[in-house]
């Protein structure tokens, strides 16, 4: 792939196997995307982040506001009871966390003046979530039962080099096996973590870098597909760390933010990828349409606890 100017050239000698795409959903210039969440019913839920909003299409592709809060949506994802949660800023720019009803409805359910900057956010146990919080290096854990929240783990490796540095930290996170895998988009790394038996943190280490990774995913055979944001593309990364680009800018992946694997019956070899459209970082011809890609990956997905 073509390196944007100005930007470390960290992926001009990973080889290119480009998977077929196809346009889901298309969204004016200068919408951002932020995260999806895909039910089992093949529904698709996708933050808006600037405007606060969470979006929902259906099989027809149409997208139409699901809920709305006044301030800016981040992180996506689904609980075993069909309900969202959402991390977000709230219009005075305190980090806090809803829940969204299968209706709509939008429940405050913290909000977290120690947190700086929510992001994503996974399960990591049906009643327990997991969020990072990019700048503040650290990740959160909300207890869904009490409302509870609390650290999890605050460590360099989760932050960046210096305050001064815009792009975020610890961004997405995802369990797979007894791991913790988050990615520091700032520093351009992998870690992973060991979960321990009672659920609490191990010593990260550096699992694969450089790599310039947004949100990802697993499937079912431990390679991990990420979006590499600023380098508009999508890139699998085995377990035995070899990286591969399958999606470029030519597939839609310009200012490519988060993707998950289809959920429904039939789909869950389905990879949704959301777009900013370069927002971030144009591309040299301008900023282009938001869009929501499906890629056929081939494989099924590494299932998230879901409805």
């Amino acid at each position: 792939m073509s390196t944007p100017a100005g930007l470390p050239p960290i992926f001009a000698a990973v080889p290119v196997a480009i998977a077929p795409s196809h346009l889901v959903a298309e969204f004016p210039p200068g919408t951002f995307l932020e995260s999806i969440a895909v039910s089992t019913d093949g529904t698709l839920f996708v933050s808006s982040h600037l405007d606060g909003k969470v979006l929902r299409m259906g099989t027809d592709g149409v997208p139409v506001v699901h809920a709305a809060i006044a301030g800016k949506a981040t992180g996506l994802a689904l609980t075993p009871a069909g309900d969202l949660l959402l991390t977000a800023w709230d219009a005075d720019g305190l980090p806090v966390v809803y829940s969204i009803s299968p209706q709509g409805a939008a429940t405050l359910l913290a909000t977290m003046p120690e947190a700086i900057f929510l992001n994503g956010l996974t399960p990591l146990s049906p009643s327990t979530y997991l969020m990072a919080d990019s700048y503040r290096g650290a990740i959160w854990h909300l207890n869904l039962a009490d409302r509870s929240v609390g650290l999890w783990l605050e460590h360099p490796l989760l932050a960046r080099r210096s305050e001064d540095r815009e792009f975020p930290a610890v961004n997405g996170l995802k369990i797979h096996g007894q791991m913790l895998y988050a990615s520091n988009t700032e520093r351009m790394q992998l870690i992973q973590i060991p979960i321990q038996p009672n659920g609490q943190p191990g010593e990260p280490e550096i699992f694969f870098e450089p790599v310039n990774l947004d949100d990802f995913a697993f499937d079912r055979e431990g390679n991990l597909y990420g979006t590499t944001h600023i380098y508009n593309s999508v890139v699998k990364i085995t377990p035995d760390r070899r990286i591969t680009i399958i999606a470029e800018a030519e597939q839609g992946m310009a200012g490519s933010t988060a993707l998950a694997f289809g959920a429904g019956a039939g789909d869950h070899t389905s990879l949704y990828v959301v777009t900013n459209g370069g927002l971030s970082f144009p591309l040299p011809s301008g900023l282009e349409s938001a869009r929501v890609v499906r890629l056929d990956i081939g494989i099924a997905g590494h299932q998230l606890l879901s409805p």
